[in-house]
């Protein structure tokens, strides 16, 4: 069988090529029998320590997590009718199966055994805090609730991972099933040259005439942004913000089921809400500590929000809508700093971005990335990369790059972990990700031109590979971004920071046709626009984050109904501009309700990052944006440790104090005083 399935075989040059759908079911089917006797010899032995107990367990998935990795990779990247039903046939099956692991009674019985031994009174830290972990994992999972609950809890455990399941799916879909195609050109009246050559290449590649438009983020944003005719603007914000909230693709009664197991999962596991459970192990702990943050950030960014959207108001002279505000923002935005970002597209060349980027990696973390020809991917467009030690040549990881949008893709841009080397790993050290974004692509025979926007996306999620390529820590469930939830981001956040420094900037800003480094003038002027709007960005946040957290801690629909209505009226303290009363953003908020757990309870994690990520920044302000010392420092204290530490700790190691909470409201331009 393991001759003919491809996903029967670890394989570090991952054969996408030759994975087919008809392969996913008898090869997880197999994989899990294989997990589940690997995790009864474990829990059957006869005195238990350490490396026959802990670090038997943290290898015994390995071959189910790296097939299950590909699988779920190829329905995000490659979706097929046929792989999505095999997708949606093993996931449950997945699920059920790491639910039921610290639901085991007598391996609950030997990780209790291993941890209150003499040897573990002795293991050496890492291997200590990963026993601590598991202990907590394992309790906040189940292991103390009696048969009945045990079941109960292995049942909801399936149920969303269905129900989050087809939630993502109707979100793909619905933005998928929208086209907006324009054969009046005068319709097109404010879009730049480059969202028309793109949308008459969209229009094309579908057998139609004139323009078409998608809700896919390049399409949608400059429709959003740009174009003059206001009834257009309201038809496709409309669209966008009501994606899989009618008919077959209904999320509604998908958020309400899943916020309802939700809350009946962490009652049964004794817990005040979702966000005390999901919480205990991050940096905030508790729920109430984390909205705590959000209002705090809230409370002074709000004098600066109502002065910003009272400015547009009587800018544009109009009563405001949603579809209005971005629009607006950007003809204010032009008339104050006489900037258009637009201009800036031309000096964004894809290419060149990305070796950029490569090179500034280069100069900070001591590596070397090179492109790998002859590897197996799942597209002609995805790229290959190398990440090597300069001077011997010695790989630390693979990783694939795959950054343009497709209808068999979803939407959004993330990275991923497919491998996680280290010592104990089946494939060696080397470790494999990627990353994928849907950025414009490239029209009329010239290479993708990216607008600012685009080139910090890259950089975001660059800077989550570097996290999982550069781990060094010996237990794979501790390495990489497998990091408590409102620490991860910091290494994607922090790598934004050089898009905005001449010095980077000068590495791979070049325009495509002269090479001529950005103007001084225009440079200044992007400078100066930087933070135009800084508390409407800040607050835009803040308000999924809130709302989430109320979702989560605070929702009843017995005394708050509707969650539509209960979402709306939250958000509504947040927005610029009065929402509808059908507004259905939260339908296709995807961070919240395609995973199980995902951001759920966690949204608020982009802030607490970005304060990390401002503060750290600061470092490297002072002693230079690419100080090696200062880039070394990162990668070993920050990048190197994965979990294998308590990241409040980590932080410390690299900033030698506690993260400073102004440090993004300074950065924002919106600190008092």
């Amino acid at each position: 069988m393991s001759e003919t399935n491809p996903l029967l075989e670890m394989q570090f040059r991952i054969p996408f090529d030759r994975v087919r759908a008809e392969h996913v079911e008898p090869a997880i089917g197999k994989l899990i029998e294989d997990a589940r006797q690997a995790v009864d010899e474990i829990a059957g032995r006869e005195g238990h320590n350490y490396a026959n107990t802990l670090g038997a367990l943290d290898g015994a998935t390995e071959p189910l997590e790296y097939a299950a990795g590909i699988v779920r990779h190829l329905e995000s990247v490659a979706t097929t009718p046929a792989l999505r039903a095999a997708h949606n046939a093993v996931e449950p099956e997945i699920a059920s199966f790491f639910a039921g692991i610290p639901l085991n009674e007598p391996l609950w019985k030997a990780v209790k055994a291993c941890a209150e031994s003499e040897e573990a009174k002795a293991l050496d830290p890492v291997r200590k805090r990963f026993l601590d972990k598991t202990v907590d994992s394992f309790k906040r999972h189940g292991a103390l609730l009696d048969e009945a609950g045990k079941k109960r809890l292995e049942a909801m455990d399936v149920e969303l991972t269905q129900i989050t399941t087809k939630f993502a799916e109707n979100v793909l879909d619905a933005t998928n099933e929208f086209e907006l195609i324009l054969t009046d050109e005068a319709d097109l009246a404010g879009l730049p040259e480059s969202a028309r050559a793109a949308a008459r290449a969209s229009a094309a590649a579908k057998g139609k005439q004139g323009w078409r438009f998608s809700l896919q983020a390049p399409s949608y944003l400059a429709v959003m942004t740009y174009l003059d005719k206001r009834e257009i603007r309201e038809a496709v914000w409309r669209a966008y913000n009501q994606r899989a909230t009618s008919g077959e693709r209904n999320n509604w009664p998908r958020i309400s089921r899943i916020l309802e197991l939700r809350r009946e999962k962490a009652a049964l596991l004794g817990y005040a809400d979702f966000a005390d459970l999901v919480l205990e192990d991050r940096m905030a702990h508790r729920g109430e500590k984390a909205e705590a943050f959000l209002e705090d950030l809230a409370r002074k960014t709000q004098a600066r929000f109502e002065a910003e959207n009272a400015e547009l108001r009587e800018f544009a002279g109009i009563e405001m809508q949603p579809w209005d505000v971005g629009y607006w923002a950007e003809k204010l935005r032009k008339k104050l700093y006489d900037f258009d970002e637009e201009e800036l597209r031309p000096y964004f060349p894809v290419e060149r971005v990305i070796a950029g980027l490569f090179e500034i990696a280069t100069r900070l973390y001591g590596v070397r990335v090179v492109e790998e020809q002859g590897v197996p991917v799942w597209d002609a467009n995805v790229r290959t990369y190398r990440v090597e030690d300069p001077e011997s040549g010695k790989l630390r990881a693979l990783f694939y790059a795959d950054w343009f949008p497709r209808d068999n893709k979803r939407g959004g841009a993330w990275m991923d972990s497919l491998i996680t080397g280290g010592p104990a790993s089946r494939l060696g050290e080397a470790h494999v990700g990627l990353i994928c974004g849907n950025l414009t692509p490239p029209v009329d025979g010239k290479p993708a031109l990216l607008t600012h926007r685009e080139v910090e996306t890259i950089f975001h999620e660059f800077g989550h590979l570097m996290h999982h390529c550069l781990s060094r820590v010996p237990i794979r469930s501790l390495a990489g971004t497998n990091v408590a939830w409102d620490f991860v981001e910091l290494p994607s956040q922090i790598m934004e920071n050089w898009t905005w420094e001449r010095e980077a900037l000068d590495l791979f800003a070049r325009h495509y046709e002269t090479g001529a480094a950005i103007p001084e003038e225009l440079f200044t002027k992007m400078k100066q626009a930087k933070n135009f709007r800084a508390a409407n960005a800040q607050m835009r946040q803040l308000g999924f984050g809130t709302v989430d957290l109320a979702l989560h801690r605070h929702y009843s629909p017995e005394r708050d109904g509707d969650v539509v209505s209960y979402a709306r009226n939250i958000l509504a303290r947040f927005t610029p501009a009065p929402l509808p009363d059908n507004y259905g953003m939260l339908a296709g908020f995807t961070h919240l309700f395609a995973n199980p757990v995902g951001y759920g309870a966690g949204y608020y994690s982009y802030k607490w990052a970005e304060v990390l990520d401002a503060d750290a920044f600061s470092r490297f302000r002072k002693e230079g944006i690419f100080n090696p010392e200062t880039g070394a420092s990162f990668r070993d204290n920050i990048l190197a440790k994965g979990d294998s530490e308590d990241p409040a700790g980590l932080f410390r190691a690299f900033m030698g104090r506690d993260p400073d909470p102004n440090a993004l409201l300074e950065r924002s331009g919106l600190l008092a005083g």
